[in-house]
């Protein structure tokens, strides 16, 4: 790499016919311009220039080498700005595997933006919490909820954001159901619990205060709408988001319970094979991670 940058300064320093007016034009002290080339000249074993202290001028050799790698330099120039708007206007298709429930509640108005802004893009949702080959099954990224499990060396996981947990239940529920005045109250509770976590156990926490409550359950799932909608009929107590449960708030079909105290939030992670992404990848990653921050 430091000889292809050698060469650029070389063909600089032949156009300019001198080094201090090409040593200005690049920016840089015309000490180091002279030392890059001097560099260059020993790495191809011949001299490329004349120096005196009136003028600088290339040796026959200079000239040879200066039409060879004029072309070159302008070559990569040119594949280093279409690069950089290939990355300014992403195409292709974007995999991405992610839980249903978190596309359905908190992505979809995201994805409508981003595919706007990007209309080159064109999307592949993989809407399943199985846990995802990205390689063997060709995703660009997996967009999970919780803590990630522990990634091979040749994944890599960033946190994006996070999810609010409080506890809900519908009003014909609780018109029928114990008193529920404080955390330990919940054990007299059906509570609606989700698989992949501590079914035996709430943590709750209300700002400095902390309480670990044993709850129990006849229902125990892996989605998070079936969730919301067992606790609209009245099934139980359930842990969601306040996302989760805006439209059932506001008709007045759910109700939070338990006012202050709340689950620790879930975490958001994108995980990618590798940190060296596609434009179209490091793009959405970044705009999901401003999409959950707002």
């Amino acid at each position: 790499m430091a000889l292809l940058g050698n060469i650029e300064l070389f063909v600089e320093v032949a156009r300019a016919k001198g080094f201090r007016r090409a040593a200005d034009q690049l920016g840089m002290p015309n000490s180091t311009l002279s030392r890059r080339v001097a560099e260059l000249e020993k790495q191809v074993g011949v001299r490329l220039f004349h120096r005196t202290t009136r003028k600088v001028e290339l040796t026959e050799a200079g000239r040879a080498y200066f039409r060879r790698c004029e072309g070159l330099v302008a070559e990569a120039r040119a594949a280093h700005e279409q690069l950089q708007e290939v990355a300014e206007r992403p195409s292709g298709t974007l995999r991405v595997s992610m839980p249903a429930d978190l596309a359905i509640t908190l992505l979809a108005a995201p994805l409508r933006e981003f595919a706007e802004r990007y209309p080159r893009i064109d999307f592949e949702l993989d809407l399943s919490s199985r846990r995802v080959d990205l390689v063997a099954d060709g995703f660009d990224l997996a967009l999970r909820l919780g803590e990630p499990p522990a990634t091979p060396s040749t994944l890599v996981a960033r946190r994006l954001g996070q999810t609010t947990r409080e506890l809900y239940a519908s009003p014909a529920y609780l018109r029928h159901a114990p008193a529920l005045q404080q955390p330990a109250d919940l054990a007299q509770h059906n509570c609606l619990l989700m698989l992949g976590g501590s079914p035996q156990q709430w943590a709750l926490q209300a700002g400095r205060e902390r309480a670990t409550v044993g709850v129990t359950g006849r229902y125990v799932m892996n989605s998070l709408g079936l969730c919301r909608a067992l606790a609209r009929l009245g099934l139980g107590v359930a842990a969601l988001g306040e996302a989760y449960v805006h439209d059932e708030l506001r008709a007045g079909e759910l109700q939070r319970v338990l006012p202050g105290w709340a689950l620790p939030p879930l975490p958001v992670y994108a995980v990618t094979e590798s940190r060296l992404l596609p434009s179209r990848v490091r793009l959405f990653v970044d705009f999901i991670a401003a999409a959950l921050g707002d």
